[in-house]
């Protein structure tokens, strides 16, 4: 039976997989991207890295399916970002012009991330200061694990004395909008929102 465990330094080649396999709004990206690691640079591994204690994977018999990350504190995490993760990055990813950005590739987007890391809004941060990213493989999918993964994560956030969480999804992946909505996060509202900016989902604790 699949089962969830805490993160182990041997999972980090899998967490870049399976963040690949998810990067097009939950479906595979692998097509999309030259370096296939750039996913897992920004949503995956540094959490795994920086702050495995709130991380958690799912597991079956053919190993490592699914993964859950995050952070307690965002601004906390974001500062260590700056200080222990992007400038290890940064010189293997040039920044891309901002005035060919229409014609950017999928790595050349990522490199820009790399560079200018996006912020969550202050107003969701204060009232939802931990954020999360979660992601299954097809295999494990349809099965109620994602609920277990979430419900994992939401516990430990509670021990860690977390008053909410949040998380930002793109608006066309309709399996993770649906999910969230049926888990019970709340969506916030979105005021002139641009094409490709997130849904923010958020849950008080």
């Amino acid at each position: 039976m699949p089962h969830i465990r805490p993160v182990q330094p041997a999972d980090i080649d899998a967490l870049y997989e399976i963040a690949l396999l998810t990067g097009a709004s939950g479906q595979d990206a692998t097509h999309l991207y030259k370096d296939g690691r750039l996913v897992g640079h920004i949503w995956a591994a540094p959490y795994a890295r920086l702050e495995p204690e709130s991380a958690f994977v799912a597991v079956d018999d053919e190993g490592v399916a699914g993964y859950i990350v995050g952070t307690v504190d965002t601004p906390a995490f974001d500062a260590r970002l700056e200080a222990e993760w992007w400038p290890g990055l940064r010189p293997r990813y040039a920044d891309p012009s901002p005035e060919r950005a229409a014609e950017w590739s999928a790595d050349e987007i990522a490199a820009f991330i790399i560079h200018h890391p996006r912020r969550t809004p202050r107003a969701i941060i204060e009232r939802y200061p931990s954020h999360l990213h979660i992601n299954l493989l097809p295999r494990l999918q349809g099965q109620g694990m994602g609920a277990k993964l979430m419900t994992r994560w939401l516990d430990t956030m509670r021990d860690a004395s977390s008053r909410g969480v949040h998380l930002g999804v793109s608006p066309v992946n309709d399996r993770a909008l649906g999910f969230y909505r049926a888990y019970g996060f709340e969506e916030l509202p979105r005021e002139n929102p641009r094409p490709h900016d997130p849904v923010w989902f958020a849950m008080a604790l």
